[in-house]
């Protein structure tokens, strides 16, 4: 069964979440925001790092619940910088409280993080035909304008690198390979 390139390996962790997560469209706002927050935790490292501490970021966000992370108190946020479970980045570690006050604002307006971030993409996948792992592009005009629009809006670590590997992870974009088994099912 050919996979997409970086999914090749003998890393069950990484091709796992290849088989049954990445590029998956999710609707879920919670699951979203987990997804934002962990590409931003990703920014400058591997996504097998950010895999590998996924489950400990649940524990330690509160499984990502929007409301519970905006109220996360600085001493708290002080106390994560002390767990070797997840990247103890001061921005990165902020930037999840920051962003989780900002989606409560996107929800406000928009009635959910879902109707805000698809409409980005009208609602429904980017269906790409990708042939070689050359092709795939690092951001898009598209991922463009989603981190200007994240960052007016007060969300922190969402470049147009971090916004495209998100649309890639959350479905909105399909970029698995067309040689890949999971091109057609996506």
């Amino acid at each position: 069964m050919r996979r997409c390139h970086w999914a090749e390996s003998d890393d069950a962790l990484m091709r796992a979440y290849h088989d049954t997560e990445w590029g998956v469209p999710l609707h879920d706002d919670r699951a979203l925001f987990e997804f934002l927050c962990l590409e931003g935790a990703q920014a400058g490292l591997s996504w097998r790092t950010i895999l590998a501490k996924r489950g400990r970021y649940r524990e330690v966000f509160h499984g990502f619940e929007i409301e519970r992370v905006a109220a996360m108190k600085d001493r708290e946020l002080e106390r994560l910088l002390q767990d070797p479970g997840i990247i103890r980045n001061r921005l990165k570690v902020g930037a999840a409280r920051d962003n989780a006050v900002a989606a409560l604002k996107v929800i406000a307006e928009a009635g959910s993080l879902d109707a805000y971030l698809w409409s980005f993409v009208d609602g429904k996948p980017v269906r790409n035909r990708w042939r070689d792992k050359g092709e795939v592009p690092a951001t898009t005009p598209l991922s463009d304008r989603m981190s200007r629009d994240l960052r007016k809006r007060g969300f922190r670590f969402v470049g147009s690198t971090i916004c495209y590997a998100f649309m890639q992870a959350t479905g909105m974009v399909n970029d698995h390979l067309v040689g890949c088994f999971r091109h057609r099912e996506v």
